[in-house]
Parts: structure tokens; sequence; C-alpha cells
């Protein structure tokens, strides 16, 4: 199972999340956030000195949001992204570009995801029209902002999910969610995406609440 911890922007502690063995770091882009990464990548420590020490260096995934194309290519350069997340209402034609102009030349192999915000079952549906231009789907709660809301959808819904692509469950799973991931099945869950639940503070994370929920998932 993939684990996602996103909205990150502090260099000390992405270094200990990453240490915990979590598999992508998400950082968001999107200046609305309050957990926008504003600074380039050596400011702050965002990319932390001491990340050769962590055995398993955690992938990472630039959040974006209704963004212009160059913004997006500018940022997956300078912050070495393997994944794009997009979270607004990008066009699959957006996305084909993005790739083209990105994989292989600048980030080769880079991977893009889309997030589809999901209240019923009506909501799935419009993955159809991403489904040839993305790898993977991240489906959130429907909620007034753009993610980060810490509230849950029924997961009953993602039943009618019969794409192709994997996906990953977010929006408000928090420290006492590991048995209902756990009993959640979908032949196409890949993993769970987790944010404001774990955080001490907008863009930083509880890392012993963190390890707590893995070891228990």
């Amino acid at each position: 199972m993939i684990i996602k911890v996103c909205g990150m922007r502090d260099g000390q502690n992405i270094y200990d999340v990453e240490a915990l063995g979590v598999d992508w770091i998400g950082l968001i882009f999107w200046p609305k956030s309050p957990r926008y990464v504003s600074m380039i990548p050596t400011h702050a420590g965002i990319i932390p000195d001491r990340a050769p020490e962590i055995k398993k260096k955690s992938k990472r995934v630039g959040v974006f949001v209704d963004e212009m194309a160059q913004n997006i290519i500018t940022r997956a350069v300078n912050f070495n992204l393997d994944f794009i997340q997009l979270h607004g209402n990008e066009t699959p034609t957006l996305i084909r570009n993005l790739r083209a102009t990105l994989d292989p030349d600048l980030r080769p192999g880079i991977k893009f995801i889309k997030a589809i915000s999901v209240s019923s079952v009506e909501d799935i549906a419009s993955y159809k029209q991403y489904e040839t231009c993305v790898d993977y789907f991240l489906f959130d709660t429907r909620c007034k902002t753009v993610g980060g809301s810490g509230q849950q959808f029924d997961w009953s819904v993602l039943d009618s999910y019969d794409g192709s692509k994997p996906f990953l469950l977010s929006g408000g799973i928090g420290p006492d969610d590991y048995e209902r991931v756990k009993s959640f099945h979908h032949p196409m869950f890949a993993g769970i995406d987790l944010n404001s639940r774990f955080e001490i503070e907008p863009g930083i994370k509880d890392v012993q609440a963190l390890k707590r929920f893995i070891t228990q998932l």
C-alpha cells in the first residue's frame, strides 16, 4: 500500500516523516492553501540536507490547482518532482502537453495524478475523461476548499469505479481509521493520502501519530 503524506513544507518535518518509510511526500503549490510551499527548494530546508541518510527516499508529489503550465514545469524541475497531482479543472489536453514537455527531456518518467472530488456516485464518473492521460487517480472529499478539509466521504461509492488506473483514498483519514482502511477493498485501490488530521498545525505533521498509524496499518 502506498502511503502519501501531503501538505508538507518544513525541512526537518519532511526529514522526520520520510524516515518513517512513507512512499510519497506531497508539496502543495496552491497559493490559497495554508500549506503552500512558496520558497525555492533550498530555502527552509524543503529538501533536507540529510536526505542521503535515509535508506528509502520518498517520492516527491507536487500538488497544483488550475496552475499555468509553465509554473508547473518550473516547479517540477526545481523540486525534482516525481509526480504531478492536479486538483482543479485541468483538461486532458493540458496533462498530455505537460507530459510531452517534461518526459523524457526534463523529468524522465514523471507520473500524473488527477484528483476527483467526491460526494456521490455521480462524481466518480468524471474520471473517464482523464483515464488515458494519467497514471493514478486520487478520490478526495468534495468541499468548499480544495482538499485538506479533514472531512470523509462514503467510500462505498467507489464500488462504481470501474477504471483501469489505480487510485489513492484521500479525505479526512485520521489516526483512528487504520481498521477502516484495512477493511476497504477494491481491485484498483493502491494507497492512502494523509494530511490535515495528522497535523500539529498546517504544514507540520505529528510524526509520532503517523508512526503509530503506519505500524497499526
